[in-house]
């Protein structure tokens, strides 16, 4: 039983350590979600090696949990009184931001000197977003108007953009390389992946939209939101479908099929921050600083093409779907945070183009501990920006 003693102790130091960092976030207001990855980094290998090898294991479970929950309220985001108000900006403009960060990115790469099918693969790479982390610097930022709401529904839609983009280019990749092999096509993984969730979202959601609310409230009401979030995440996994898609169609199916998806939402709410608390301080454990030096000038024009592609993709798609015009400005920026998906991309991507995977993994693992770090401080000053503007007005 000693043995449980010492991660048992650290899990309780660590949620104290959420208590801390959201108190002196709002002091100095800076995101909870960059000084969890701060002190994550600090106490991991790359820093001072406190962890024990228990909590460091946990991180793939509270991974998916965290973000399970996340992606059922970025799913609460999209009922049809929202997308009425806000549906054409949203399709247009993550549209946009996907397709031109990619653009930019792929480009500037092959312009860099990089060969043309490492280049189009990092371009897929920088579409990737991290809904956690967006959701929550908005959650603490208690800012609440059109704005939030359309940002919402582009973190929630952004990935599944990505990972389209990302299997058609890795197709276009592998038939120009005239490979040949048993596997499935990408385009047929994407096809599968994203259908099948989306159809798993909606058969646990249906039910789940009939059965939600109608016990009392508190802590019944919280255990069906978490029987909701773990049963859609095991059996994504089980499949081989995407949990956050699945999480988020859930989250859709309820909030546009029940009265009572506030108070449930709610509850989810409640206990999705615990889990985050742990999963980020991981995830920053789990960042290499020296991977971005490993990746070179490569490293270094990657994000800056990724921030202008963000941004010129976020004016365009603004302009184009004739969202508010002081807004254009600031949706690229407001998605600068980067995470899992990214680097699951990039895992995928070594495996299939062995001739570049150092080169792909060390360049993925550090911007996107760049970006986990920097981007929800630029979505924390974008919203603050924006904020004082509306008052403004």
């Amino acid at each position: 039983m000693q043995d449980l003693a010492t991660p048992l102790i650290v899990l309780g130091l660590l949620f104290f350590v959420g208590l801390a960092a959201d108190r002196i976030g709002r002091q100095l207001r800076l995101p909870r979600v960059t000084l969890l990855l701060g002190f994550g980094l600090l106490t991991g290998q790359a820093g001072l090696d406190l962890l024990p090898t228990a909590i460091s294991d946990l991180y793939p479970v509270v991974t998916i949990v965290a973000l399970s929950a996340v992606a059922v309220l970025l799913g609460s985001s999209l009922s049809l009184d929202n997308l009425r108000r806000h549906g054409r900006v949203v399709v247009i403009v993550s549209l946009c931001v996907v397709l031109i960060t990619q653009a930019v990115v792929s480009l500037g790469l092959w312009g860099f000197g990089l060969p043309v099918a490492l280049a189009l693969v990092l371009g897929t790479l920088a579409t990737a977003t991290d809904p956690a982390a967006t959701y929550d610097v908005i959650d603490q930022s208690g800012v609440d108007n059109g704005f939030t709401g359309r940002l919402k529904g582009l973190v929630a839609i952004d990935d599944a953009w990505g990972l389209l983009a990302f299997s058609l280019t890795m197709l276009v990749l592998r038939l120009f390389a005239q490979t040949s092999g048993a596997e499935s096509a990408p385009l047929t993984t994407a096809a599968y992946e994203l259908g099948g969730s989306i159809a798993l979202g909606v058969a646990i959601g249906w039910p789940g939209a009939v059965l939600i609310g109608r016990f009392s409230e508190g802590e019944p009401l919280r255990i069906e939101g978490l029987g909701l979030v773990f049963l859609t995440a095991g059996l994504s996994l089980m499949l081989g479908l995407s949990y956050l898609i699945a999480g988020m169609t859930v989250g859709a199916v309820i909030v546009n099929h029940t009265r009572h998806h506030s108070r449930a939402f709610a509850e989810v709410r409640s206990f999705e921050w615990p889990f985050l608390i742990v999963f980020f301080v991981l995830a920053g454990a789990s960042l290499d600083p020296q991977a971005l030096a490993l990746a070179g000038g490569a490293g270094v024009a990657f994000a800056l093409l990724r921030i202008l592609g963000r941004i010129l993709g976020g004016w365009l798609g603004g302009l184009i779907a004739q969202a508010p015009k002081a807004e254009h400005k600031y949706y690229g920026a407001a998605m600068l945070p980067q995470a899992g998906v990214a680097i699951g991309m990039a895992l995928a991507a070594a495996e299939q183009l062995p001739a570049y995977a150092d080169q792909i993994t060390a360049l993925a693992i550090g911007t996107t501990a760049g970006f986990e770090l920097i981007g929800p401080i630029a979505t924390a000053l974008v919203l603050s920006r924006q904020k004082s503007q509306t008052a403004q007005e």
